[in-house]
């Protein structure tokens, strides 16, 4: 599986951005996604995630400010990314997982095998 993620870019604080990340090779449906962040110094932390039948979760940071979805037909998943603040600047990680993973370990980097390449989001105040 491969993925690619785009979308990143220049933003102000209160500002919109959407995050595109494309997979392709053996996809499928049921793979679980999630988006994680990577600000300077610090760990890559989970964003948000979606499983199989779109039920998600989300960082308690973005939680009402980002909004995470798919399109099956596209095997694209978007992070919609609103109220855009200073802290939310980092590098911008798609990734997935074969199968339907409980909410827990869908919070979990280690649970994914699949990363896309990056994008950073850099927010100014």
């Amino acid at each position: 599986v491969q993925l690619q993620a785009s979308g990143g870019g220049l933003a102000q604080a209160g500002d919109s951005l959407r995050l595109s990340c494309a997979a392709s090779g053996r996809t499928s449906s049921t793979y679980t996604m999630g988006w994680f962040r990577q600000a300077p110094g610090k760990d890559r932390e989970f964003v948000a995630g979606i499983r199989w039948r779109d039920s998600t979760a989300y960082a308690d940071s973005v939680k009402g400010r980002f909004t995470i979805s798919r399109e099956y037909a596209k095997n694209t998943v978007y992070l919609q990314m609103n109220s855009l603040k200073p802290e939310d600047t980092a590098v911008y990680y798609c990734a997935a997982v074969v199968g339907i993973i409980d909410m827990t370990s869908m919070t979990s980097r280690h649970s994914y095998p699949y990363w896309g390449q990056g994008t950073l989001v850099t927010v100014s105040s």
